[in-house]
């Protein structure tokens, strides 16, 4: 029984270890396409001369179910740490 006990910790270990890893991962995407998404927003903020001056500028302010996710992932975190 110990000897399982101890399989099964070293698992849960590697476990946290490998979604703290992701965790940050997502960080990093989500900041990247916030980046991405602001600098889209001031591009199409300009106007195009293109079509004669005319700019209709599409809603951007996605709400992303990425963040709300990362957000509860991190409230959640085992490791009782919060970025």
């Amino acid at each position: 029984m110990e000897r399982l006990n101890s399989k099964l910790y070293l698992q849960n270990v590697y476990i946290m270890k490998e979604n703290e890893r992701l965790r940050k991962k997502a960080q990093l995407l989500n900041q990247e396409n916030q980046a991405l998404l602001s600098e889209l927003k001031q591009k199409l903020s300009k106007p195009n001369k293109a079509n004669g001056g005319s700019n209709t500028v599409p809603d951007l302010n996605l709400n992303l179910s990425s963040n709300n996710l990362l957000n509860n992932n991190s409230n959640n975190h085992p490791s009782g740490s919060s970025n």
